[in-house]
């Protein structure tokens, strides 16, 4: 893997340290979370953040362990770091560190004190809420080290105030039990009990939401570090509370070994390739034993069909998965309703929302068949994915339906957001893109073209499909080519003048990337034109992916910031998404032209933002800064299937 370390000049600078972050899963929804500094500047960051009932509905619990350290002298010196309301940072222990590392995807940290230097090791257990925190004397001694345990019970997506409830701690034995909900265990522990007032998370400022919170002081361990080797380690654990995890070392060489494993089961080429190997096995979840799922984006999302289907050969087939690849397409398809996906069950509920989510379904279908060779699914699914085509063609919710007088695929009603630039202000959308998107008719097309294979390797007869897809391929060539020299972006789109039903329509040419679906796909409907791309990447290539619309568009958003519907109103105005470098490399591969150059500034991303991973989104205007989930499903799956593409 690529070698991820920071010395003094950055984890002692709080802008640096503060601004990368390291993510460890647990592999069944939850996670431990923070910053090269030990800053938390999200009111998602913690030690141990527990799954719900569903991958979205997390619960924050033990949020740090700030040590302190009492040398021989006497002296104490903590090691932590909080920001408060007021505006102070205390304590600065960020200022004695002199080494950050990412080893194995797992983060450690070294505090030098003089000639006193303590190592900070952290890993979960995989497939269980469980995190370890092992210190280790590495050189002077002998000292003492206290570890003071700040906690919580909230949802992840909220605060805990004092003038609420005060958290239950229970003493237990070598520890406490909070709230009924987790477990503390290490040694000598010392009951504490008071409030942190006005913890602050600057990145929850920045993004315009509440960003102070109260913490629980609930005790402290202590143990003495008497020569280099010696540890001092917590565990914290939730779900099965009497049921003792193994020790922390034990923890921290079992995922050690997990993570290494994950890797080679890849089988990657080259450090990059380990990297985004082991950044995809994030994603991978197995929530409560469950079949297999796909978090969409940490901290804050969960499962999301469509980011599933996107990533999926990314995730799966490129990391030598397909097995569980396999499982989760089973799983999916039964999800099916009126030729629908369930899109997202963040909401407690299925939702049945998009019109691409379900085309990108009969992609990975597709994609899971050609690249394995595994038939016998093809045949499993094959019903199933025949109704999707009959509802696309009869006509199912939100006005998805074929338009028989050309083939392609149109799709809208008053409100609603269907494709992937879904973002809403105020609950309206703000790019609802009625009619016939370009992308979605790609797929539709891809789509018929690959059921159609799928149908002939049953043995069964597929001239229908064939004829579906011989007219829509003839209807996109003709129709959406615009003589501004790229594609409409939507034809037959309701004329800004009239509402949705309106008599006039027209055909939306913004530039915007959803246009490279029509080069990139296997079955695409055109073959590209490096004249075209060149004008497609001229106004929409950036270092870090493509931005979601041109900049001299009169709608253009370039800074993605601000508060919750400033962002969602610029979320797909300009800002640039990673995730379309995917398409966009397959485009330019087709064409004949050169990517070499394509993947060196999202390459040297992997150590600016979510360390070992691939954001969101970035800002469309210069330096391109990293904005939304430093880890983001989609982002690093694309990014590993087009370079493995090109091996």
């Amino acid at each position: 893997m690529i070698d991820i370390h920071f010395g003094p000049q950055v984890c002692g600078d709080l802008g640096s340290a503060a601004s990368r972050e390291w993510l460890v899963p647990d592999g069944v929804g939850g996670y431990a979370m923070g910053t090269v500094g030990g800053l938390r500047t999200r009111r998602y960051h913690g030690l141990l953040v527990v799954p719900g009932e569903t991958p979205a509905s997390r619960q924050v619990g033990l949020v740090s362990l700030d040590p302190a350290v009492t040398l021989p002298s006497g002296a104490r010196v903590r090691l932590g770091a909080h920001e408060w309301s007021s505006g102070v940072v205390d304590p600065r222990g960020f200022e004695l560190l002199e080494r950050f590392d990412l080893v194995d995807g797992l983060p450690r940290w070294r505090w030098r004190i003089g000639a006193v230097v303590i190592e900070r090791e952290l890993a979960m257990l995989p497939g269980r809420s469980c995190v370890a925190v092992v210190h280790r004397l590495i050189a002077g001694g002998p000292v003492r080290l206290e570890l003071s345990a700040a906690c919580t019970w909230r949802d992840a997506h909220g605060e805990r105030r004092a003038d609420g409830p005060t958290p239950q701690v229970e003493a237990v034995a070598d520890g406490a039990v909070v709230e009924g909900a987790y477990r503390l265990a290490g040694p000598g522990w010392a009951p504490e009990g008071q409030w942190w007032l006005g913890v602050h998370h600057r990145e929850e400022a920045h993004r315009g939401l509440h960003p102070d919170e109260d913490l629980w002081y609930a005790g402290r361990f202590t143990g003495e570090l008497e020569r280099p080797g010696d540890t001092v380690s917590v565990r914290a654990w939730a779900g099965r509370l009497d049921e003792e995890p193994p020790s922390a070392t034990e923890i921290v060489a079992t995922a050690r070994r997990r993570n290494r494993q994950v890797v080679a089961t890849a089988q990657s080429a080259d450090p990059v390739d380990a990297t985004l190997a082991l950044a995809a096995d994030a994603f991978v979840i197995r929530p409560g034993g469950a079949a297999v799922d796909v978090v969409a984006g940490y901290p804050w999302f969960g499962a999301w069909s469509r980011d599933t289907m996107i990533s999926y050969e990314g995730l799966f087939l490129c990391t030598n998965r397909a097995d569980e690849g396999r499982e989760l397409l089973r799983s999916y398809a039964a999800t099916l309703s009126e030729g629908m996906l369930a899109n997202t069950a963040d909401t407690g509920r299925v939702e049945y929302n998009t019109v691409d989510g379900t085309l990108w379904f009969l992609h990975a279908v597709s994609r899971h068949v050609t690249v394995t060779g595994d038939t016998d699914l093809g045949d499993e699914l094959l019903p199933a994915l025949r109704t999707v085509v009959d509802a696309h063609v009869a006509g199912t919710r939100y006005g998805i339906a074929v338009d028989p007088a050309d083939g392609l695929l149109a799709q809208g009603a008053p409100g609603t957001a269907l494709t992937w630039m879904d973002a809403r202000v105020y609950g309206v959308p703000v790019t609802p893109r009625t009619g016939k998107p370009v992308e979605v008719n790609a797929l539709w097309i891809n789509g018929l073209a690959g059921l159609a294979e799928l149908t002939e390797l049953a043995g069964q007869d597929a001239a229908e499909l064939w004829r579906r897809h011989g007219q829509a391929v003839a209807s996109f060539r003709d129709r959406f080519p615009a003589p501004t020299g790229w594609l409409h972006d939507v034809l037959d789109a309701p004329a800004p003048a009239y509402p949705l039903g309106g008599a006039a329509l027209h055909d939306d040419d913004a530039l915007r990337p959803n246009q490279l679906l029509a080069w990139s796909l296997p079955f695409a409907p055109l073959e590209p034109d490096e004249q075209t791309l060149r004008r497609v990447a001229a106004g929409l290539l950036t270092p870090l992916g493509l931005r979601s619309l041109a900049p001299d568009s009169p709608e253009f958003v370039g800074r993605h910031q601000g508060g919750p519907a400033e962002r969602d109103g610029g979320y797909h105005q300009g800002t640039v998404w990673p995730w379309l470098l995917g398409p966009y490399v397959d485009a330019c591969r087709r064409s004949k032209m050169s990517v070499d150059d394509v993947f060196i500034g999202i390459e040297a991303h992997l150590t600016e933002y979510g360390l070992g991973s691939v954001s969101e989104t970035a800002d469309g205007l210069a330096p391109h800064s990293a904005t939304g989930c430093p880890f983001q499903a989609w982002s690093v799956a694309e990014l590993l299937r087009v370079r493995r593409k090109g091996q």
